[in-house]
């Protein structure tokens, strides 16, 4: 990825959070109505919990009042087996709510995730390049099961909280109206302090989504290429990029760290302040006679406990400014629409037949610098045709935009006579089959690496197997077409790849077969059997060959002459080489070289 590119993805990570908050909760509010259901029943139970709480304390001030005071230990009984009722009660319903919001939160973050992989796979490649992959892998994994916390510890745990504190202060204004005031004249306080660390802490927690982001990008990168890390002992200095990194993260946490231990203590000090003011009065009340000592004990419980779900909402405020934090990125990824998608009413080839035009093509991949400056030529169907040229020199990218994996600049291209941007995305890559330098192998088995999990049966797999001459070594592994294969199949060698890849493309028919350097990464009696087998392969196709090696080309239909963009030469080997010009130069450097 380019500079430019990184740096465009910086600063979009970096100018999340203008989002307007109220459409971001409603959003994640919308991914709740599949399970309204479940929703409902959970805030029923937190209902029924906040009410049997309130319980307690008035339990207290009857057992002190009319029991204790009086002597009545038969009455005194009666209470505490009330008190194990309503705990047993309150346990049952706690158990019950708790695994009915962990069932939402995880359905929740399936969804999510599934939502967002379906999503990624319809982006073009440009948006892979501008977008780290270990920066998607973020989104998909810990930023979703972030957000999923707000699910299943947040939003609807948040009811119970103010269903509580809603019960507590009714509890305090039936018993003594004036105590009641006293204990919420501290809630200003409170409600200040929090909305003071609010913006701090979202701040904090977007740093820590930013960064968490960057050392899943790094950690993918070079992980991914580590045999370069080690090819040219750089250990140390990538050691020293990552500690960089990685302190940069440690500093984001400690942020939040900070803030909040400075936060919660402050909460402490406001709800200490309310209990000494319950003391005073009361204490006041009780020596004037104007209230009883069981009152005053039930205020204090009361108090404890309208303290308590206050605490809890500022805790959730921690889930939830972090979840928000996750949910700007995930969003800001599902609102980024792919730049290539079907047309309203799609064109229909019957049986296409693999013609392929190039109508002035213009090309380039970051909308300033062309890659490729007008060509044209015309690919019949069943033809062969080789493109050639230095690197650079737009090879590649011909074949991408056959695949439409971009969209031209200017100009068309065309496949059986319907630009290609007229095509359903599935029906013209359906008759399309790649074969690239760079094989990429899932892990697996040797059969679902060559169907990709389409439904070919054994014998046409093994057909397409024999025909490129990988059944030849497939049939002596263990395990033959079951055999396992490790991730980017790297157990295999590298011929063995090429040859599967070959498989994975012709048990597919193509109509049209596309090779990119199929060839530039095997030893020459491999080479010697993928040349026997693509003889067979291009027989009533269209053949496109990508290649450095002019070796492999010579028996093509025609060639075409790349240079910086340019289409500067077009005809067979024999044609080409009388002319004495780009070709005959490269080709006369190939063999010096080979000589």
């Amino acid at each position: 990825m380019s500079r430019k590119s990184s740096m465009h993805s910086i600063h979009e990570e970096e100018a999340l959070g203008k989002v307007f908050e109220p459409q971001i909760i409603r959003r994640i509010a919308s991914y709740l109505k599949p399970y309204r259901w479940q929703v409902a029943v959970s805030i029923v139970l937190l209902l029924a919990t906040a009410g049997l709480e309130q319980l307690s304390p008035y339990l207290t001030k009857v057992a002190i009042d009319d029991y204790i005071n009086k002597g009545d230990f038969q009455g005194l009984l009666k209470i505490v087996l009330l008190f194990v009722m309503l705990y047993a009660a309150l346990a049952s319903i706690r158990v019950g709510q708790a695994l009915i919001t962990g069932w939402v939160g995880e359905k929740v973050m399936y969804d999510l995730r599934d939502e967002i992989f379906r999503h990624l796979q319809k982006h073009s490649l440009r948006f892979f390049d501008r977008n780290p992959v270990g920066r998607l892998v973020t989104r998909v994994t810990s930023d979703v099961q972030t957000l999923s916390e707000i699910f299943s510890s947040g939003v609807v745990v948040v009811f119970g909280d103010l269903f509580t504190l809603i019960g507590i202060v009714v509890a305090m204004f039936l018993l003594n109206w004036k105590l009641a005031i006293v204990s919420i004249a501290v809630v200003p306080l409170m409600v200040g302090a929090t909305f003071f660390y609010r913006g701090r802490l979202r701040h904090a927690f977007r740093e820590v989504r930013l960064k968490t982001a960057s050392i899943n990008s790094f950690l993918q990168e070079h992980l991914s290429g580590v045999r370069i890390v080690q090819l040219f002992r750089i250990e140390k200095k990538t050691a020293e990029r990552f500690s960089t990194i990685n302190g940069k993260l440690r500093n984001s946490h400690l942020s939040t760290v900070a803030i909040f231990s400075i936060f919660f203590p402050i909460l402490e000090v406001i709800s200490a302040l309310a209990l000494a003011l319950i003391i005073v009065r009361g204490g006041f009340l009780s020596l004037d006679g104007a209230l009883s000592i069981g009152v005053l004990v039930a205020f204090i419980q009361y108090t404890e406990r309208f303290f308590r779900p206050i605490r809890d909402l500022a805790e959730k405020w921690n889930i939830f400014q972090s979840g928000i934090a996750s949910a700007e990125r995930v969003f800001k990824l599902l609102d980024t629409q792919p730049t290539i998608v079907d047309p309203a009413d799609p064109g229909v080839v019957e049986k296409p037949e693999g013609r392929i035009e190039f109508d002035n093509v213009h090309f380039s991949y970051d909308g300033e610098e062309e890659v490729l400056h007008g060509v044209d030529f015309t690919i019949e169907p069943g033809q062969t045709v080789a493109i050639v040229g230095a690197t650079g020199a737009g090879k590649s990218t011909i074949i991408n935009l056959v695949g439409r994996f971009y969209d031209v600049t200017r100009g068309q291209i065309r496949v059986d006579g319907l630009d290609v941007r007229k095509w359903q995305q599935e029906n013209l890559l359906e008759n399309i089959a790649y074969v690239n330098q760079d094989v990429f192998l899932f892990s697996g088995t040797i059969r679902e690496n060559i169907t990709l999990g389409d439904p070919f049966s054994d014998e046409k797999v093994k057909q397409a197997a024999e025909t490129v001459h990988a059944d030849h070594f497939v049939s002596r592994l263990p395990g033959g077409y079951d055999e396992p294969v490790t991730e980017r199949g790297s157990t295999l060698s590298s011929g063995q790849r090429q040859l599967l890849s070959f498989a994975r493309a012709l048990v597919r028919d193509p109509r049209i077969l596309v090779l990119d350097e199929a060839t530039s990464s095997v030893d020459p009696e491999t080479e010697a059997l993928i040349q026997d087998a693509m003889e067979k392969l291009m027989e009533g196709r269209t053949s496109i060959i990508v290649a450095h090696r002019l070796s492999t080309v010579q028996r093509a239909d025609k060639i075409l002459v790349m240079h910086k963009g340019l289409l500067r030469e077009a005809g067979t080997h024999q044609e080409l080489m009388k002319q004495k010009g780009l070709y005959w130069k490269l080709f006369q450097v190939q063999y010096k070289r080979v000589a």
